[in-house]
């Protein structure tokens, strides 16, 4: 299975995203072969894009890159709508990862909706930091809607891409509980502020600062680089498989609970 990793190298996180899973690879001689590495900037737009393909470099992985701002810049020249454009675009990529024979690409950090062609061409995987069925959009908001609706638990979860942001197909996930005495004294703070102030005024007033908040992502963000690898590892031994740009699992049921694997890794770091 050749892997292919979309990115706009915005920062650092995206490095590390990269950097982590293909360290745990050579960690757990692990034949993960990212066939291409693209990037929707090019050198000299960016110093965090730059720094990023410095990385990949480094890291002996082949870069293709074309870049989306020129690009869009050109199209509204020509008074082409963003959705024509969007398609238009990822033809290009498309054109350009053709010969690499990728398998399943792994949106990692990148900033684009892909279109719904190349998103049928291929299995492409998208990291969501809630559970299957909870909340939509940046990971700030999903942590804000958890602590409104009192969640018991959380987790994240990688799903196919589709044209629909957040509502592909779940592929893994894993999960964990926001109970118990870990939880009991900042829960305790959160229904104080409850009591004089909505969630928005403490978003306001705290951002993630909030200390629940602050708990509830750094357990989950810790977890998210695992998840990603421990899928990956999935598709290495062939336990998943990809066909017109689906994804399907040899003796399991998808999506796959990968909380048990996850937790391993973290409990080794």
């Amino acid at each position: 299975m050749r892997i292919g990793w979309l990115s706009t190298g915005r920062d650092q996180a995206a490095a590390n995203l990269l950097s982590d899973v293909v360290a745990r690879a050579q960690r757990d001689d692990v034949p993960l072969h990212i066939g291409a590495v693209f990037c929707d900037r090019e050198r000299g737009e960016e110093p965090e894009s730059d720094r990023f393909l410095d990385l990949v470099d480094r890291l002996g992985l082949h870069a293709v890159t074309l870049s989306s701002r020129r690009s869009w810049a050109e199209a509204k020249k020509r008074g082409v709508s963003r959705t024509e454009w969007r398609n238009e675009y990822h033809r290009a990529v498309d054109e350009l990862l053709v010969p690499h024979n990728l398998g399943v690409l792994v949106l990692a950090g990148y900033m684009l909706v892909a279109s719904p062609a190349l998103c049928r061409r291929y299995a492409m995987l998208n990291l969501h930091p809630a559970l299957p069925g909870g909340p939509k959009g940046m990971w700030q908001q999903v942590i804000w809607d958890l602590l409104e609706a009192e969640a018991e638990e959380t987790g994240a979860m990688i799903h196919l891409a589709t044209a629909q942001l957040d509502r592909g197909p779940v592929v893994s996930y894993f999960r964990f509980s926001l109970r118990g005495p870990d939880w009991d004294p900042l829960r305790d703070q959160w229904h104080a502020k409850r009591t004089t102030m909505t969630v928005r005024e403490i978003a306001a007033a705290e951002d993630e600062a909030e200390p629940l908040f602050a708990e509830v992502r750094r357990r989950g963000e810790i977890r998210e680089i695992p998840l990603l690898y421990q899928t990956l590892r999935q598709f290495v031994d062939g336990q998943l498989n990809t066909a017109n740009g689906g994804v399907f699992a040899e003796s399991a049921r998808l999506p796959l609970d990968l909380t048990a694997e996850v937790e391993a890794e973290v409990a080794g770091r």
